[in-house]
């Protein structure tokens, strides 16, 4: 017997109620802020308007569809099914933040706050969702997939780290880090000796990362290549903030990857991390003399448009 489709509805805790959460009643909230010279209604406007927006959205879940929630601090800890679909109440960010737990679910994003998300990733609204949700299982007229590329960084001991904007490569506490930096050809393995150098770190990013971290390197740099698009299997990366010295060199700052090649760092501190989009909490550890390879990755979101 055949599952009927599951929408898995993720969503993340709204400022409000991280303030109620630390203050301990609304009113306590409400006096800490009034007392800064802020005020508590925008805050709870917009909270009111996410409560409103997933109540909306579970509502044009069909009848005879399963249908749960998972918050995005309990995203590590969740199974998503094959046959899911995956609709996301909240802000861009949020999309990327459960990519890298998927793998092909076709993913909704919802505009909880219209003009005050860029919506690159949610684009939609919950009365969309009658005609969407159907379009996600192939049961519509219309089904507009946009397949976006990831990045992917393994070591050498086979942790593996997906991320759909970029991935950091450096100190945690983003101070000079030392490696080595050498571009490798997938298959066959091929490279030169590479490059050793001392930086706060770098960046590897995908062509939805272009709209964020990666390109405030990229305009801070004199835009010296062009950025993929969000969809291309390459990679643009940046090393920041490089320092020349007689054992570090400065001549490896940035490039394109193809999805043949991968960028190569092979540790040279004590300790250096590789985080995804942002989320610090989840990264690799990586220790002197380990190397992590990272390039275009196998998975690739299935994005509604």
């Amino acid at each position: 017997m055949t599952l009927a489709p599951r929408v898995v509805l993720v969503h993340r805790r709204t400022e409000y109620q991280e303030l109620v959460a630390h203050h301990g009643t609304p009113g306590q909230a409400a006096y800490f802020l009034n007392s800064r010279g802020r005020s508590v209604e925008e805050i709870e406007r917009r909270h009111l308007r996410q409560v409103e927006a997933l109540a909306r959205a579970a509502g044009a879940v069909p009848l005879d569809w399963r249908r749960t929630r998972v918050e995005r601090a309990d995203l590590p800890r969740f199974l998503f099914e094959p046959e899911d679909v995956v609709v996301v109440v909240g802000q861009d960010g949020l999309v990327a933040n459960v990519a890298k737990y998927l793998d092909g679910q076709p993913v909704v994003g919802l505009d909880t706050d219209p003009g005050r998300n860029p919506g690159v990733l949610v684009r939609h609204r919950a009365d969309d969702l009658p005609r969407l949700l159907p379009a996600a299982v192939g049961r519509g007229s219309e089904r507009r997939v946009e397949e976006r590329t990831m990045v992917e960084a393994v070591t050498d001991d086979t942790q593996r780290l997906l991320a759909l904007n970029e991935v950091y490569v450096g100190q945690p506490g983003h101070q000079t880090a030392r490696y080595r930096l050498t571009v490798e050809e997938r298959t066959p393995y091929a490279s030169d000796d590479g490059e050793p150098q001392a930086s706060s770190g770098v960046l590897i990013g995908t062509g939805t990362g272009g709209t964020g971290w990666c390109r405030s390197v990229w305009q801070d740099r004199g835009a010296p290549l062009a950025l993929p698009a969000p969809a291309a299997p390459s990679l643009a990366w940046f090393v920041r903030e490089a320092w020349p010295s007689p054992a570090t060199g400065t001549t490896r700052v940035h490039g394109l990857l193809d999805g043949a090649q991968r960028l190569v760092l092979t540790v040279e501190s004590d300790r250096l991390v590789a985080f995804g989009d942002g989320v610090e909490s989840d990264a690799l550890d990586l220790v002197r003399g380990q190397t992590v390879r990272v390039g275009v990755a196998a998975t690739r979101l299935r994005l509604l448009g």
